[in-house]
């Protein structure tokens, strides 16, 4: 087979394997992505990571501001397919319409669900049993162009947002390594998204990172690993700021506590009641001080401390 021109357009971690396998397998002429931003409390200038990888392979990279008023760069290089992956910018017709083999997409849902820039955490914190890649045309319209190639997984019923991130960026990585080729014969026959089915994955708030322990358990538990262990759920306990990153659920006899209130004292963590059962709390962070799991804060203190509080009361 030809030995693709491709230009790549995509910015975090999640992005780097995808860039990776075009590397080994075709000629990445053009590597485009987000503008370095400062991150963390020093705010520390930082460059995306694909960024990082393309110079480490000797890539030329091109980072515009605005991708729909400074993309001529991208036409220069004649590419023959360009491939976008959480680039994070909205493409202009005049780059969709250029390459011979057209714009595709990587994907980390099973579209027309789940479309946006949090398919991963919204697939956990909306309780879907399976989730999985899709490569598909590009439109102006977000995530709506027609379908490709799919792959599914099961989520795993204790699996966190990290792990299956990891696992759907190497899924990703695969499923373009073997769409590529049948697209470039021609044995792709695309398939439109039914617009009735679409759900949405929006970026995720401030706001959808506060725990309500007034819902179900598997609600909260789900909000807890969807969001772990980034950007971290939290609630708040005698004013401070509490990100919790682990949990589980304990099938626990009715007692009349306040939602939200810290119950027991168990050897892993804390009983906190909820609507139904109860969240065990077994790995948080108070504001200050360092990300632990409960075993470890307990250690030469009285857990006992904790019974009767509750998260939010101040609210």
């Amino acid at each position: 087979m030809e030995k693709l021109r491709i230009v790549f357009m995509g910015t975090p971690e999640f992005s780097v394997p995808v860039l990776e396998g075009l590397i080994e397998n075709y000629e990445v002429v053009l590597v485009v992505t987000q503008e370095d931003k400062k991150v963390g409390r020093k705010q520390i200038i930082t460059p995306p990571p694909v960024k990082v990888t393309a110079l480490n392979s000797g890539i030329e990279v091109f980072q515009p501001s605005s991708i729909r008023k400074d993309y001529q760069r991208i036409l220069d290089k004649k590419p023959d397919m360009i491939v976008t992956c959480a680039y994070g910018q909205m493409i202009p017709k005049e780059i969709l319409e250029y390459p011979k083999y057209g714009c595709i997409n990587v994907h980390a849902s099973l579209l027309p669900k789940l479309r946006g820039g949090a398919p991963i955490h919204h697939a956990i914190i909306d309780n879907y049993p399976r989730t999985g890649i899709t490569i598909m045309y590009m439109v102006e319209k977000m995530d709506a162009g027609d379908i490709i190639s799919q792959k599914d997984t099961i989520i795993g019923k204790d699996e966190n947002v990290g792990s299956l991130h990891d696992r759907l960026s190497l899924m990703g990585r695969d499923l373009l390594l073997e769409t590529i080729p049948k697209i470039v014969k021609g044995e792709i026959t695309p398939i439109p998204q039914n617009e009735e089915e679409v759900t949405f994955a929006k970026n995720i708030t401030r706001e959808d990172e506060k725990i309500d322990f007034n819902r179900y358990a598997i609600d909260v538990y789900n909000q807890i690993r969807g969001l772990s262990p980034y950007p971290g759920a939290y609630a708040m306990l005698d004013g401070k700021v509490v990100k919790i990153y682990d949990a589980y659920i304990r099938d626990s006899f009715y007692m009349e506590r306040e939602n939200g209130e810290i119950s027991r004292v168990y050897e892993d963590g804390l009983g906190v009641s909820v609507k139904d059962l109860e969240i065990v709390i077994t790995e948080f962070k108070i504001e200050g001080k360092k990300k632990m799991r409960l075993t470890e804060y307990f250690h030469g203190k009285n857990p006992e401390e904790f019974i009767g509080k509750v998260f939010n009361k101040e609210d």
